[in-house]
């Protein structure tokens, strides 16, 4: 049931790649924490993860993972809607919609585009790329959020969001909220531990870049104990490059522990940067232990993640579809007279 006396949240993760301690401290951390504070949809972005190939079998092993883990970190599908993006079809219609209102000028200007095309041969870029910020503000205006909860690297994408919502509204009448930034509290850029200059990434293919949620024990401990630091002693917290991989760890123990800074430096103060790598291998182990143990629990119980992701489907979906047919009827769309059979019956 949606809550129409709270503000009303939308967030997603791709089911690409391997979810890291950096998506768990940047954004579900943030989602668990605030989930009786707002409405909130949180889906599973299957649509956005096909702009890059993805072998098919992996997408529907991730997308059911990344599920589980949705539920594993903490949030309860009895207060939050849980779903796969791909099974609310009205992200897709109005996601068309708002790619022939987009100007390709401010595609094109898209900075996260321009990364990852440079990436890859020019004749090898997809459309899904270029139009990837006209989906997401599909899957944002849907759900007539009023909040985004965003890192850097998608403030870009947001501003595109706001700046298509007013141009609708402008075009056709008020229609959407424009939507506003919600900035994480702290650790909301976990960087890579081999490159701490670079933001961890679930899709690395580096051995030793990142902490995945899945990660057992030993082999957290190995690459946290591995991370890159500098050739100094001092822990402190610092904006200095040369300081780079040092801040990264304490970020990461401050997320986990809520330290205050001066607290967590006087903690370390004469210690070395084994000390403080071994203080976060046991807080990120602390962590994930009960979240691991929660996440295999999901998939051993037939039915249940499907059932959750029915439930949450069916809940967005009911007020998609309404946004979705004010869409239509104001940009001129004839309305069908009845629905066509389902599967072929009469």
């Amino acid at each position: 049931m949606t809550d129409t006396t709270k503000k009303r949240v939308l967030s997603g993760i791709q089911p690409s790649g391997n979810l890291t301690i950096g998506n768990y401290l940047g954004a579900l951390l943030h989602w668990v924490e605030d989930q009786a504070v707002y409405d909130n949809y949180f889906c599973v972005v299957d649509l956005h993860a096909i702009t890059v190939p993805q072998d098919p079998h992996e997408l529907r092993q991730k997308t059911r993972e990344v599920s589980a883990l949705y539920i594993a970190a903490g949030l309860d599908p009895d207060t939050v809607a849980i779903f796969v993006q791909s099974h609310v079809p009205a992200h897709s219609e109005l996601a068309w919609i708002l790619t022939c209102l987009s100007p390709l000028g401010w595609l094109n200007r898209m900075t996260q585009f321009k990364d990852k095309a440079a990436k890859q041969q020019a004749d090898s870029v997809s459309a899904g790329l270029l139009n990837y910020p006209t989906l997401m503000a599909a899957d944002i205006l849907l759900y007539q959020a009023h909040g985004v909860p965003v890192g850097d690297d998608q403030r870009q994408h947001l501003e595109f969001t706001r700046d298509l919502a007013q141009r609708f509204n402008h075009l056709y009448g008020e229609t959407f909220v424009v939507p506003e930034a919600l900035i994480p509290r702290e650790g909301a850029r976990v960087m890579g531990l081999d490159d701490p200059t670079a933001k961890m990434s679930k899709s690395a293919e580096a051995e030793g870049h990142a902490v995945y949620l899945l990660d057992p024990p030993n082999v957290v401990k190995k690459k946290i104990m591995r991370a890159t630091t500098d050739s100094g002693r001092e822990i402190a917290f610092s904006k200095d490059p040369e300081k780079a991989g040092v801040n990264n760890l304490l970020t990461i123990y401050q997320a986990l522990t809520h330290g205050t800074e001066a607290a967590i430096e006087a903690q370390f103060e004469g210690k070395g940067y084994g000390d403080l790598k071994k203080a976060v291998v046991e807080v990120v182990n602390e962590a994930l232990t009960p979240l691991q143990q929660r996440y295999n629990e999901l998939m051993d119980e037939e039915g249940y993640l499907e059932q959750v992701l029915a439930t949450g489907a069916e809940r967005a979906a009911t007020l998609a579809e309404k946004t979705l047919k004010d869409v239509k009827d104001r940009v001129g769309f004839l309305a069908p007279a009845h629905r066509w059979p389902v599967n072929g019956s009469r």
